[in-house]
């Protein structure tokens, strides 16, 4: 399962389109809860849409419903806060009518 706890992910939609986030729960199987955290990638704690996310290899060791503070010790312990930090490009999909 791609979308499991603690996978990095970026957002492809939404005003938060190119930026990376952590998801923290698995609500089922089309929605998910995910934190940026806000103070590191401006993606504030939120549930998120699974087809709205492009996941990355990367993949960090939380709890479930983690807090922000635990969630950037995870990251700093696995080296990723400047990887957190960028911002990805995102390709607008096409709109098909």
């Amino acid at each position: 399962m791609i979308e499991e706890i603690g996978r990095i992910a970026v957002k492809v939609a939404g005003r938060e389109a190119g930026r990376k986030c952590v998801i923290v729960d698995v609500l089922d199987k089309n929605f998910v809860l995910v934190t940026g955290p806000r103070e590191l990638t401006g993606v504030r704690r939120r549930k998120a849409n699974v087809a709205h996310l492009a996941f990355t290899p990367h993949k960090i060791e939380i709890q479930r419903n983690a807090s922000d503070e635990e969630v950037m010790k995870a990251l700093e312990k696995a080296g990723l806060i400047e990887y957190m930090k960028q911002k990805t490009k995102v390709e607008p999909k096409a709109i098909v009518s």
